[in-house]
Parts: C-alpha cells; sequence; structure tokens
C-alpha cells in the first residue's frame, strides 16, 4: 500500500513556510492506518520489545495500537505539568521553539527493551529528549519507528545511530 497517497500536503502551516505533513487522512482510513500499524508491529517483534513509549500527542497515536497489537505496555512522554505523579524532565527544542518533556519516574524497569513511535521525524528534538529520558531510567531504546521523515531537516543526525524506522520519506 502506498501510505503516501493517505498523507494530505498543507502549505504554510502552522505558519508561512513550512509545508505541513498530515496524517489525519491516514488515520481515517481503517486499512491504510492498519497497515502503517502492522509494518511498525513487525519492526517491533525483531526487536523484541517490552514496552513502547510515545510522546504527545500523535506518539500515542501510533504507539497505542502498536503496543496493543504486541501485547506490551505504553508509558506516554508529556508535556510538563500533564503528569499527575513524580516525572523526570527534559528541555528541549523543536521546530517551532523550545518545551519541556516528562515521563513518570517509574514508567520504565532497568533493562527493559524500549521501542519509541512518532509520527514524525523531522529536527530530531522531540525524539532526541525521549530518548534522553528513557535512557536515564535505565531503558534500552531497541528501536525508534516513524510514520514520516523529512529527510531533509537531517534529524536522523540528531538522534545518532539508532535503529530508525520511517514508512515515508519526504
Amino acid at each position: 500500500m502506498d501510505l503516501k497517497q493517505y498523507i494530505a500536503i498543507v502549505p504554510d502551516y502552522p505558519k508561512e513556510g513550512i509545508v505541513f505533513k498530515d496524517i489525519t487522512p491516514l488515520m481515517n482510513d481503517g486499512a491504510a492506518y492498519k497497515a502503517a500499524t502492522d509494518r511498525i508491529v513487525e519492526f517491533a517483534k525483531e526487536k523484541q520489545i517490552d514496552l513502547v513509549v510515545g510522546p504527545e500527542a500523535r506518539g500515542f497515536i501510533i504507539g497505542c495500537p502498536v503496543s496493543y497489537a504486541l501485547g506490551v505496555g505504553f508509558a506516554p512522554v508529556r508535556k510538563e505539568g500533564k503528569l499527575p505523579r513524580e516525572v523526570i524532565k527534559v528541555d528541549y527544542g523543536k521546530e517551532y521553539g523550545k518545551d519541556v518533556l516528562t515521563i513518570h519516574k517509574d514508567a520504565i524497569r532497568p533493562g527493559q527493551r524500549v521501542l519509541i513511535t512518532d509520527d514524525l521525524l523531522a529536527t530530531g528534538g522531540t525524539i532526541e529528549a525521549t530518548i534522553k529520558l528513557v535512557e536515564e531510567l535505565g531503558g534500552i531504546v531497541a528501536g525508534i519507528a516513524f510514520l514520516v521523515e523529512l529527510s531533509y531537516l537531517d534529524g536522523r543526525k540528531v538522534i545518532g545511530d539508532y535503529d530508525v524506522l520511517t514508512l515515508m520519506t519526504y
């Protein structure tokens, strides 16, 4: 299945000069969403994943069906102030500014093999911060999966030599 046909290209969003890749048409189509999820699940099975981690909010959209299919848990990475219990946090830069990400301090057990999921690899800032959170808790980043990669923004350089799956590249 050509998943690119389910990505809407939106010029000048969220600001002038940005060409936004909208994944909602893919999510609206059950067969396309399932095909994308199944490809990530196959990648994850090879990595013997114990836990899926995804940054809000689209990392949840990708990661939750993957964790369900694998029969493993899902740990959310959220913006500061959104998680109710004790957290660790990291400051990071993203495409449009700076932010803080957090994860519950007990979300990952040392040695757990983690798959990080998100919709898009752009500059790599969000995923770099998520990697730091996972590793600070003793998790092993066994793989990272994205629906879309914007290769012209060089996000892979930021996140380094992790095993990365992207389903579509622009």
